[in-house]
């Protein structure tokens, strides 16, 4: 038997999921269960959530394990300016140059060219790498971000930088280089994602040692419990990525920014494993304790950022699902300004009702459904003592506070379809949304959703589905997330060669004039699978797909001289279907 355990690490709670996969590849949830999340201590909380999810199989004979995580840490170290200061070194080429596009942390420019085709127009200068090199670390740089405006037609530079920085700095944190994390060529996007996963990097290794050491005492105790030898058991480790995917966690070291924006990615994630596909346009709305993320299904896919997700002010090149999220949830502030109430954004702290002594929604639905749960009289005790200044009952309170609550997830929702409108971004199959997008449907998922998605679903005038195992399904997302993967292949017949900057490759085509669509498009999906298979992201039931591709002449005078194939080839997005009890 198959098991997966999803782990969501969120604001307020760490939600854990048990999966068990049938001989169908279907999944069905054995238990759930929820630890609060100790920001200051993320392993205390997945320890205590894993432990207890880890008893429904004490039973079992689990010889084959997986654990996915979804986690907060990286974003939090975005967002936060937490990590190594970093030596961003550029090398430039035709076009605007690096100082005139304002990166909000130091670079350094050194000689040498590479140009739009790859072709290198200007040596790489290694002394002045060194120099740059030798200025940032003693300013006291302990990671290194390398960057070639053109890398992925060439990453050659950047190879050549990576075997200095190798034998003459040893003492520097593996170097990250900008055509490992991407094949696309929007340079200053590039800059940024290869600056962060540098400045992360560190961070990102101590989080991978600390959780293994956490799997493997939890590991010796399922082990201890079901009689069965530890070694005997077959675990995997995967992160849950911005884009809906995993990544296996020894290979995610290297990538740590892919890794960010997973919560809201969990989220979407749980409502494609438990709901049937859907064409209409749906609102996917998880409401938390401290925030509510929203995201957008058309036609069954989720939408997906443009350009990459933007993350603590940085526009990355990190494929992501299209998120936004408020400061509006369970645990919210509730304050009253200018005669009216109003939720968030901030975080009050545990409910009243629940332990706590702030006046928060929780209390208030706590009092509306009468104690169904939680301290009731708590909860009419902070209410009453809120409506001295507000006037009325605790019930007329608790009211206004509902409707305060939906009114502001309406706007929020309404004032993403008007940017949606504006400017249209693409789904996961790269197909360009149309204009005149309007909430069709809502999803809910999160602890406060029973009670929230009914009422802003009538607001909206819209149907609306709550999903089963609505209080964690984002953990049931991050358990049926699948991994993925994606390659960028350049092929230039005029130049005779072939560029997959993700694999380090540019060789020589053997025989250009002979090199067409059909064969580009199978050395791409070849290309793909052997990427996979690198990092971890390969699976038996996985299929592989060409889901961009271009094709132009190259023309000198009146002649056709070869042609321009640029492909991308991935893993094709996929989730595992839920079946609920």
């Amino acid at each position: 038997m198959r098991y997966i355990i999803g782990i969501d690490v969120g604001g307020t709670n760490t939600n854990a999921c048990l999966l068990v996969i049938d001989q169908g590849g279907q999944g069905h949830v054995l238990k759930m269960a929820k630890a609060p999340t100790r920001h200051e201590d993320l392993f205390t909380s997945t320890r205590q959530a894993l432990a207890e999810i880890s008893d429904e199989i004490s039973s079992a004979d689990c010889r084959d394990l997986e654990i996915h995580l979804s986690t907060t840490l990286i974003t939090n170290a975005i967002v936060e300016g937490k990590g190594d200061p970093v030596a961003t070194i550029i090398t430039t080429g035709p076009g605007l140059a690096p100082e005139a596009m304002g990166f909000a942390f130091p670079v350094s420019l050194v000689g040498g060219v590479i140009d739009h085709r790859g072709r290198e127009t200007a040596p790489l200068v290694m002394d002045e790498v060194r120099s740059a090199l030798k200025a940032a670390v003693d300013q006291g740089a302990r990671a290194v971000a390398v960057v070639g405006k053109f890398s992925p037609r060439n990453p050659g530079h950047e190879l050549a930088i990576e075997d200095l920085i190798q034998q003459e700095f040893p003492g520097l944190y593996p170097p990250t280089l900008g055509h490992r994390l991407s094949g696309r060529l929007n340079f200053p996007r590039r800059v940024n994602t290869c600056y962060l996963n540098a400045k992360v990097a560190r961070l990102q290794r101590e989080f991978i040692d600390r959780i293994r050491d956490t799997l493997l005492w939890e590991l010796a105790a399922l082990s201890a419990r079901t009689g069965q030898e530890a070694q005997k058991t077959r675990l995997r480790v995967f992160l849950l990525k911005a884009d809906g995917g995993t990544i296996e966690m020894e290979k995610a070291v290297n990538r740590p920014v892919e890794t960010i924006l997973s919560g809201p990615a969990a989220s979407v994630m749980g409502a494609l494993a438990l709901t049937e596909p859907s064409e209409s346009c749906v609102v996917v709305l998880d409401i938390g304790g401290t925030t509510t993320d929203i995201a957008v299904l058309v036609g069954g896919k989720p939408l997906a950022e443009k350009d990459g997700a933007v993350v603590g002010g940085f526009k990355t090149l990190v494929p992501a699902f299209f998120s936004r999220s408020i400061g509006l949830g369970g645990d919210s502030t509730v304050s009253y300004q200018e005669g009216r109430i109003k939720i968030g954004p901030t975080r009050a702290g545990t409910a009243a009702a629940l332990g706590g002594d702030a006046l928060t929604p929780t209390d208030a639905i706590v009092l509306t459904e009468q104690g169904s749960f939680g301290d009731y009289q708590r909860a009419l005790t902070v209410l009453e003592n809120f409506s001295r200044n507000t006037g009325g009952s605790p019930r007329e309170l608790a009211e206004e506070i509902h409707q305060a609550f939906c009114e502001q997830a309406v706007a929020a929702i309404n004032g993403i379809f008007a940017d949606l409108n504006s400017c249209p971004v693409y789904t996961v199959s790269e197909v360009l949304v149309p204009r005149g997008l309007k909430p069709e449907k809502i999803i809910g998922l999160g602890g406060p959703a029973a009670f929230y998605i009914p009422r802003i679903a009538h607001l909206l005038g819209v149907p609306y589905e709550v999903l089963p195992y609505y209080e964690g399904a984002n953990a049931v997302g991050a358990a049926a997330s699948r991994p993925t993967a994606a390659i960028t292949l350049r092929a230039d017949t005029a130049l005779g060669k072939v560029t997959i900057p993700e694999l380090d490759q540019v060789t020589d085509l053997a025989r250009p004039a002979l090199f067409d669509r059909r064969k580009a498009e199978q050395l791409a999906l070849e290309s793909a699978r052997g990427y996979a298979e690198k990092i971890g992201a390969y699976y038996p039931e996985a299929q592989f797909e060409v889901d961009e591709e271009e094709v132009f002449n190259m023309v000198r005078g009146f002649y056709t001289v070869g042609k321009l194939f640029t492909m991308k080839a991935q893993v094709k997005p996929d989730v595992i279907k839920v079946v609920p009890k």
